[in-house]
């Protein structure tokens, strides 16, 4: 069950909220029509975690609208993907936005406390991954987890990699960010007893066809447990790595 819903039904019994207040607030309109975007104010009560605003193809103006209804109806933290600088400059004149420049990521309000079953570790083949490892991270750290950064330890050098074991084998969820030839995820997928999610992303030379080679190998990883997410997609794989890392949390919820 749901976290928001448990809460109103807590109220009620409780004798904090009337069973007619409980019913309205169920069932308020799930979206906010504000002309050019229909702002989904359920997501959250349906998945658990709200809306994410893509900040790619959209205006200061209209990130701003989106943000401002998103808190009206009570979202504390939000998170826009995808931001770019000049973007981020214009949002922050209207909201106390946080930047992230590494990630093209910007948060308006606090990270929640982390309630996850574990830790999630983002790794990296290398420093030219950070973008996509620092979106992925920042999702993560958005939905309420708690977060290890292991950055340049790619194959290339596997002492790197497993100058970490500790931190791998103790890991609830990984997610290994590598282009290339993508080879870190098989590796981290054969030591580890935790899912492995891949994330491609499209660095390389001419004939890693922009991230295409990466996305290949990891599709066809040997090791067990290792999924794919799309290109450079940072964002898809903290989000998949918190669901997994909240699971158990969701059982519990649900007794």
């Amino acid at each position: 069950m749901n976290s928001e819903i448990k809460q109103i039904l807590q109220a009620v019994q409780s004798g904090g909220m009337s069973v007619d207040d409980a019913l309205l607030k169920i069932k308020e309109k799930p979206f906010e029509d504000i002309g050019y975007a229909k702002v989904d104010i359920h997501r959250k009560i349906r998945q658990g975690a709200a809306e994410v605003v893509y900040g790619a193809g959209k205006t200061p103006k209209q990130i701003c609208g989106i943000i401002s209804s998103m808190k009206i109806h009570g979202q504390d933290t939000v998170l826009i993907t995808r931001l770019s600088k000049e973007a981020a400059a214009a949002v922050g004149q209207t909201h106390e936005l946080k930047y992230f420049s590494d990630a093209r990521a910007g948060i308006i309000g606090d990270f929640p406390k982390a309630d996850g079953i574990g830790t999630i570790v983002v790794a990296t083949g290398g420093t030219s991954d950070i973008p996509v490892a620092e979106e992925a991270a920042l999702t993560a750290q958005v939905l309420g987890n708690e977060v290890t950064r292991l950055y340049d330890v790619g194959v290339a050098g596997l002492h790197r990699t497993l100058s970490h074991l500790d931190d791998i084998m103790s890991a609830s969820v990984i997610i290994a960010i590598a282009g290339m030839e993508g080879a870190l995820a098989s590796v981290l997928g054969g030591l580890a007893d935790c899912p492995v999610i891949a994330v491609p992303t499209s660095v390389g030379y001419g004939a890693s066809f922009g991230g295409l080679s990466a996305l290949l190998s990891m599709l066809n990883s040997c090791a067990s447990g290792v999924s794919v997410v799309n290109i450079d997609n940072g964002f898809g794989a903290g989000y998949l790595a918190s669901m997994i890392n909240h699971m158990d949390n969701k059982r519990s919820e649900g007794k």
